[in-house]
């Protein structure tokens, strides 16, 4: 895959989040949550990710239906992103829309944040 590609992919998926990405986004930007500056659909390696908090080094994924089918390439993708020296959290749609308070803590209990700073 040449870097113009994913580049490009990234942008299409900016363009096109799915609802859950849009909620998290909405979580996530203009350094709402515990002043963290994420971006996201942004190329890391060889893989476009959904959210990364470059300071904390910190990857945040929206697993929709899909990814039941793709466990071993997450896992391995994961093992790579991890080598970089990234945490990577995965939250399931369903978490994402009906308990998104636990996406919140866990997002920043692995940064080392609390809601108050």
């Amino acid at each position: 895959m040449s870097d113009d590609w994913l580049h490009d992919r990234a942008r299409q998926m900016r363009r096109a989040p799915s609802v859950q990405e849009r909620r998290l986004w909405a979580i996530l930007r203009d350094r709402r949550l515990g002043d963290m500056k994420f971006r996201r659909q942004v190329v890391v390696g060889r893989y476009v990710v959904d959210f990364v908090c470059m300071r904390h080094r910190l990857i945040v994924e929206a697993d929709g239906p899909h990814h039941a089918k793709r466990v071993a390439h997450d896992a391995a993708r994961d093992a790579w992103l991890t080598s970089q020296d990234f945490r990577v959290l995965r939250f399931p749609n369903s978490q994402i829309e009906s308990r998104s308070h636990e996406v919140i803590a866990a997002i920043l209990a692995a940064a080392g944040r609390s809601l108050t700073g």
